[in-house]
């Protein structure tokens, strides 16, 4: 609040500052005081009302008489912590209350006092929402050692019913190394299908990461048993959160919108699985996935991708010394990716990358 001596001062520096050429807004600027200011006190005092300040005279709040005294806090705790409201927030305590004709305050006065005690916290029969910690990045540098899975629809004749298909990927080559097509979910199946996808692929050693979302094939005892056994570690997804599996869900995507996926349902469990078997083959050996240097996951798999991409590189580099007017910067870069993340940490994070 400005005094009547500083706001006379002010007005008077204005006016030399302007007697000596410069604008009210850059005398104003330099006193840190907004132009509207300046004119608002010109025009009080040119009614005869001088400068000072009439909020002097508000009757306001002075002081801290407002307060509850401790009297008052504790009849708000010990009401809230009656039977009657132990598990109903300020917000439904108060209007009950004034219901009653009783008033001790306001539901931001409540909460103030409840958080002072603490006992600000979820009130009712209902869970109360939890944090749930993101997943462990775990690192893939050639292929066997991340694997992720997951569980998918086929839609069949039968209204109402579905296949369900189960699919194993290697999340460093991409390739599907694992899959069938089954009438039901089970922790069975798939702890069936993994213990034969790791015997094809030679998994002979434990370390082995799978990563799932936490439906019940995938936490099932049986299947958990059968992980154990093989020495693969297990790695689950947040609730809710795709974004935790995304190689299974754009795997899935991948197979739902490829322009051979029938237009109609299947009319057989063994029509659906002669479908999924073409698919795999294409999407393993035809397919050029972009995010591996637009290479099949089958020639990832077999590490026949550093070639691949080197001869790209020499045939692009032969182009350009031929014809190096056509080519207005450096050559494509065909790049082997090194490393694959599941789940990478946070931009800036200095947490540790885990190998896996």
């Amino acid at each position: 609040m400005t005094t009547e001596a500083n706001r006379e001062w002010a007005l008077k520096a204005v006016a030399e500052g302007c007697a000596r050429g410069l604008s009210q807004a850059a005398v104003c600027r330099e006193l840190g005081i907004h132009p509207r200011t300046i004119r608002r006190w010109k025009a009080q005092q040119a009614r005869g009302k001088g400068l000072k300040d009439a909020r002097t005279q508000a009757s306001g709040r002075q002081g801290h008489g407002n307060r509850l005294s401790d009297e008052e806090r504790q009849m708000i705790v010990d009401v809230c912590n009656q039977p009657e409201f132990r598990s109903l927030p300020p917000t439904q305590i108060v209007p009950i209350l004034a219901d009653r004709g009783i008033y001790l305050g306001s539901e931001s006065t409540f909460y103030r006092v409840l958080r002072q005690r603490r006992q600000v916290q979820h009130r009712g029969r209902v869970r109360a929402a939890r944090k749930v910690t993101r997943p462990r990045g775990y690192q893939a540098t050639a292929p066997r050692q991340v694997w992720s899975w997951d569980i998918t629809y086929l839609a069949t004749s039968v209204k109402g019913a579905f296949y369900r298909l189960y699919l194993v990927e290697d999340v460093y080559s991409r390739k599907i190394v694992g899959w069938e097509v089954h009438p039901n979910e089970t922790s069975e199946l798939a702890a069936e299908l993994i213990d034969k996808t790791c015997l094809r692929e030679g998994i002979r050693r434990a370390g082995l990461v799978l990563h799932s979302d936490n439906g019940s094939p995938m936490k099932g005892a049986t299947m958990l048993s059968t992980m154990q056994r093989l020495g693969i570690v297990p790695s689950f997804s947040r609730p809710s959160v795709s974004n935790d599996n995304p190689y299974s869900e754009s795997l899935f995507r991948t197979l739902k919108y490829v322009p051979s996926y029938p237009t109609k349902p299947f009319d057989s469990i063994e029509a659906a699985r002669q479908w999924v078997s073409d698919f795999v083959h294409w999407y393993n050996e035809q397919h050029r996935h972009s995010a591996i240097g637009f290479v099949t996951p089958g020639q990832r798999h077999r590490s026949e991708d550093k070639a691949l991409l080197h001869a790209r590189d020499r045939l692009y580099k032969a182009a350009r010394a031929q014809h190096p007017n056509r080519w207005s910067g450096a050559t494509r870069a065909w790049q082997h990716v090194p490393t694959v993340w599941l789940n990478p940490p946070k931009h800036g994070s200095t947490a540790q990358p885990i190998a896996a």
